[in-house]
């Protein structure tokens, strides 16, 4: 499971003393902690998706905290930004390529977009981005 990785990650970035792999580690198991929370009160676990999803919020955040660093001229804090991008993306499954999503769509019966978004959703949760999905499906239609 992912998190048994991050959680053995987090222990060997405190004992290298490597300040910002260890504060990546920390939100990102916070973050876990709270999607365990609310997952718990609807009866359900944390899934190696969700962790995924976690992940790709969070790469997302820390894009566009980059930008906001880079246009305040501290490339200090972009290079931390960056190596966080690097190991968060370490522990994300192979992204699905356009080609591979237009396949799966081309075998749906119902090439409605709610339908499509489902079965995205329910078949390959955190190995597809949906925003790529939609702009394959527009281009399918």
């Amino acid at each position: 499971m992912i998190e048994e990785q991050i959680k053995k990650a987090n222990i060997e970035a405190i004992k290298n003393k490597d300040t910002v792999a260890r504060a990546f580690y920390s939100v990102l198991m916070n973050k876990i902690l709270l999607e365990r929370i609310n997952k718990r009160e609807k009866g359900q676990l944390v899934e190696d998706s969700d962790i995924a999803s976690i992940l790709q919020k969070m790469i997302k955040e820390l894009g566009d905290e980059k930008e906001n660093y880079h246009k305040a001229g501290n490339e200090a804090e972009v290079k931390n930004i960056e190596r966080q991008i690097e190991i968060a993306n370490t522990y994300l499954p192979k992204q699905m390529t356009r080609e591979e999503i237009k396949v799966e769509i081309s075998k749906l019966d119902d090439k409605s977009i709610p339908n499509v978004m489902k079965h995205f959703k329910a078949n390959f949760a955190g190995r597809c981005d949906m925003r790529l999905v939609q702009e394959v499906f527009k281009e399918f239609v």
